[in-house]
């Protein structure tokens, strides 16, 4: 009897057994637990944790449409907007009625200034629910961002009068009167939001904020302090009153407070990283390091930890210990997004670039939508001198992430290098609208009003920068500008002064002080004012270089020039533009082996820059060593391929050394379609189409060489002349012949091919 009772209580116990194994491989089961988890997590501010158990559910059950959405919320409160579209997208698929998705999708797309997607969902939310106070608090975001606000300000009204109990409602409707310039109904609305959710963080945030935007930073330190006495474990409280003491220049008091935060958030990581991104917005980066050092190993499995930490030790140029720590997320994740981005960073700094836009191709390949891993991709591409594809990667990145300000600076610095001030106009005024407490936005902005001479435009902008950044040199630099430019050199001086005393070390205080001492016919002042500042602020790596670019330009002083140049090349062997001058100053002195010595040299410092390489091969060219100068060129396209000097100046000598014509013309098209406004590369892709027989094809370029040369100072260049006679010779044209060959010995009696011009035009008279 008791041995069969032991049967039917091991069979009890197998049937119990496979009764709990079956529930556990029971996908609605699993997927209902992750939920389940997911949303305790979120419950309790563990964004992170959240959003791995929410994802755990939609792996079991691609359609699952709350989890998605939950995921989608979470990605919002992880400030992932890439990923939260992605989910509400999907949400939107499973779920076409979702109308939380559909309030949520619009908000995002209205934030991303696509106003068209948004207004198709706000249409739609206004036919089906137009009962929900929510979608007129949409619709008035919409309106709000069309700029009408009148209409935005009706829609708002109308979502008080659905839900007068909502205190987002009356939030809402006091940020439109703040638009319209309606502070006093503003705060009462205000008031009305914390009287109907007093123990709502938002509502006390919002009228905090509010104070803050009047200026009245005493009732906004009171109640940002009520917002964490009301919710002391939510740390963006914390984080708006550190910002407002920085608002007010109370550097120390923002990190004293953010110190002793630091204590009451031991386990939740968005309250103890924020001494570390204190530091890391103030540019404290050393402070910013050992910071991040201690939550590294304090907090050794905080994914943000260590992807931060990776950042700034980045940011530091200490690359192998940020590679080797970026190394163990990829092993752990060969595909990681951020850690791919980082590794592309790391190569750009190492002067990798070729292999840095692989990474992040292989990236934005699993991740088309990363506005970051399209930025960096930019800086990879116009590090290989690919410039037009950086351009276009750039605006990619602010198409996806328009908060995206760095993309926006980019952007204006090819604007600068092209000089279309239109351009720069427009993402300058990107950059202030995004980042409206930067000076550097206004003074873009006053840089493409005052090319245009608006004077008073570019005025107001510089006003700006200044009253926003009081104690930044930018500000004060952009003011001498514009008042050099109108020739106002006394009051130009005071400005570039008054930037030196807030930064000694502002190389492009100092320079914009020169430059206004050069126009001005003062060159010793000049040179005296870059004494001056070296003498006040040490040594000075751009100091120096400025000093020996005055001394070379200016006072044509060859032995002053060549010593302050190597002085700041000493100072930093990185100095590409020292080393540059001081090479060019030595060819001036005639001794073009220094030159060759100083370029070899800085090679070694810069094994990425091929200027040094294209340099060099000129000189080694200007020799008629011609193999030596074809080598210099093929290691500057080893570093950057599509770099249009290297490859419009190894075509050309490969055709005075007999080289592969063929070789020679898809170098020259590379150089042409990367350059195509140096005259040149259309040179010398003419003088292909020469060699090859095209004729007419070789005088339409060469005539496009001399359109070009008359845009560029003193550039009426022999050779095109040379080139284009040879040209009109061949295609039986004598007359137009003899007058380029003798427009050649006109310009240069002594060029270099003067005694075949010469044969050439006694064959034309004879």
């Amino acid at each position: 009897m008791r041995y069969l009772s032991a049967l039917r209580l091991i069979a009890i116990l197998l049937a119990i057994t496979t009764l709990f194994t079956g529930c556990s491989r029971d996908p609605s089961v699993r997927k209902q637990k992750y939920f389940e988890s997911g949303q305790r997590y979120f419950e309790k501010g563990k964004y992170r944790e959240a959003a791995i158990q929410f994802g755990n559910a939609v792996q079991v059950d691609s359609r699952f449409a709350e989890a998605h959405y939950q995921l989608a919320q979470t990605y919002l409160k992880l400030q992932d907007p890439m990923h939260a579209y992605q989910e509400l997208t999907r949400t939107l698929e499973l779920q076409p009625e979702n109308y939380k998705a559909q309030i949520d999708i619009s908000n995002m797309f209205i934030l991303g200034h696509d106003l068209n997607q948004a207004k198709e969902h706000i249409d739609l939310l206004l036919q089906k629910d137009a009962q929900d106070p929510q979608v007129h608090e949409t619709a008035a975001n919409l309106l709000h961002a069309q700029g009408d606000l009148n209409g935005a300000l009706q829609e708002m009204q109308k979502a008080v009068a659905l839900a007068p109990d909502h205190w987002e409602a009356y939030a809402g409707l006091a940020n439109l009167q703040i638009a319209l310039n309606q502070p006093a109904a503003a705060e009462i609305n205000l008031r009305k939001a914390i009287e109907l959710s007093p123990k709502d963080v938002g509502a006390q945030l919002a009228l905090a904020n509010f104070y803050e935007s009047q200026h009245r930073f005493s009732n906004a330190e009171t109640q940002f302090r009520r917002a964490i006495e009301v919710d002391p474990k939510y740390p963006e409280a914390r984080a708006e009153l550190a910002r407002l003491y920085l608002a007010q220049g109370k550097n120390s008091e923002a990190e004293e407070f953010l110190k002793n935060s630091k204590r009451d958030f031991p386990d939740v990581s968005a309250g103890y990283r924020m001494l570390g991104d204190f530091y890391f917005a103030t540019a404290q980066l050393d402070k910013a390091v050992a910071e991040y050092s201690i939550l590294f190993q304090d907090h050794p499995k905080d994914p943000e930890v260590k992807k931060n930490y990776i950042q700034l030790l980045i940011l530091k140029n200490r690359l192998d210990e940020a590679q080797k720590l970026n190394d163990e997320v990829l092993k752990t994740n060969a595909n990681d997004e951020a850690a791919l981005i980082y590794r592309g960073q790391i190569q750009i700094r190492q002067g990798k670039a070729s292999e840095a836009v692989q990474v992040l191709q292989k990236d934005l390949r699993n991740n088309p939508d990363n506005g970051i891993a399209h930025y960096q991709l930019g800086i990879a591409f116009n590090q290989t001198g690919d410039l037009q594809r950086a351009q276009g990667e750039w605006q990619n990145a602010v198409r996806l992430r328009p908060d995206l300000v760095e993309a926006y600076r980019a952007l204006a610095s090819v604007a600068l290098r092209n000089h279309d001030m239109p351009a720069l106009e427009q993402t300058a005024t990107e950059i202030i609208n995004r980042d409206p407490t930067s000076p550097d936005g206004y003074c873009l902005r006053a840089a493409s009003t005052m090319n245009r001479k608006q004077f008073d435009r570019a005025a107001e902008d510089v006003r700006k920068a200044i009253e926003v950044a009081p104690q930044s040199p930018m500000g004060y630099i952009q003011l001498g500008n514009l008042q050099s430019v109108q020739n106002h050199f006394a009051e130009a001086e005071k400005s570039y002064l008054q930037a030196l005393d807030r930064d000694a070390s502002s190389a492009d205080a100092l320079a914009g002080l020169m430059n206004a001492y050069f126009t001005d016919k003062q060159p010793d002042k000049a040179v005296a004012a870059a004494n001056a500042q070296i003498a006040k602020a040490g040594d000075n790596t751009a100091f120096y270089d400025l000093l020996g670019t005055a001394l070379f330009n200016e006072k044509k002083d060859l032995k002053g020039a060549e010593a302050a140049l190597q002085k700041s090349a000493e100072l930093d062997k990185n100095n590409g533009d020292a080393l540059l001058k001081l090479g060019q100053v030595q060819v001036a002195e005639g001794s073009a082996d220094a030159a060759i010595a100083t370029y070899q040299n800085a090679v070694k410092n810069n094994p990425k820059e091929p200027s040094f390489y294209i340099l060099t091969g000129e000189l080694y060219e200007a020799k008629q060593d011609w193999d030596k100068a074809k080598q210099s060129y093929k290691k500057a396209l080893e570093i950057s391929p599509e770099n249009p000097i290297a490859s419009n100046n190894l075509a050309y000598v490969m055709l005075q050394t007999g080289g592969n014509v063929d070789v020679a013309l898809s170098l020259a098209q590379t150089a042409r379609r990367a350059d195509p406004d140096n005259a040149n590369t259309a040179d010398t892709l003419g003088w292909i189409f020469y060699q090859k027989g095209a004729y007419s094809s070789a005088i339409e370029l060469f005539q496009e060489a001399l359109k070009l040369a008359e845009k560029q100072k003193g550039a009426d260049n022999p050779t095109v002349h040379y080139h284009l006679g040879l040209a009109y010779q061949k295609i039986d044209k004598p007359a137009l012949a003899r007058e380029q060959l003798q427009r050649v010995l006109k310009i240069n009696p002594n060029y270099s091919d003067a005694a075949d011009v010469k044969k050439q035009l006694a064959q034309l008279s004879s």
